[in-house]
């Protein structure tokens, strides 16, 4: 009976790395577009709230947040018998993935005085990598899901959607929301 179990969870195993895989791909690819679909659309104000308007900090954790979120919903129909701590391991992941890209980027930018492309795009890769691998790691564990648990996950996660949306067009005049090259704040002068 020990043989069974260790068989069925290498085989739950397996499946959650293809999966995770595939969501990492899926979040660089849809993340790389996000950065130029405020552009291609003429600047809609619509397509603004969840693409990057410009090159601030704040701007640029949408193309980590909103990928990593589409993924996870997605994702949770395929997983869900394979997983534990679901809701909370993608919420702890994208706000990982968040905050790696916040500190990595101040810290490396306030140490030389200015910001590299090229390792400003390895920090987005590094930062969907480590969001990915950590929820992953807390799917593996023991189910440690409450509804409270869940419903705290989702409160954090829809904070977080109402912080993009709205900090897009009145965000507040600190570093993490100032365009590096043009010095202006979210989308600009909307009204």
């Amino acid at each position: 009976m020990d043989l069974i179990k260790k068989a069925f969870d290498k085989v739950k195993s397996n499946k959650l790395i293809r999966v995770e895989l595939i969501v990492i791909l899926f979040s660089l690819i849809l993340g790389t577009l996000l950065h130029f679909t405020y552009e291609w659309s003429g600047e809609n104000l619509f397509i603004g709230s969840f693409s990057a308007v410009n090159e601030s900090v704040w701007e640029h954790l949408k193309l980590v947040f909103y990928p990593m979120l589409i993924a996870a919903i997605v994702e949770y129909f395929f997983v869900k018998d394979v997983s534990n701590n679901y809701v909370e391991a993608k919420t702890i992941g994208i706000f990982t993935a968040i905050c790696f890209i916040i500190v990595s980027f101040f810290t490396y930018s306030g140490i030389i005085g200015t910001s590299i492309i090229v390792i400003d795009i390895l920090i987005f890769i590094i930062s969907i990598i480590l969001g990915e691998y950590v929820a992953y790691r807390l799917m593996k564990r023991e189910n440690e899901s409450t509804v409270t648990t869940e419903c705290l996950s989702i409160i954090i996660l829809v904070f977080l959607l109402l912080c993009f949306i709205i900090f897009t067009y009145l965000p507040p005049e600190v570093n993490l929301f100032r365009d590096v090259t043009t010095g202006i704040y979210g989308i600009g002068n909307i009204l």
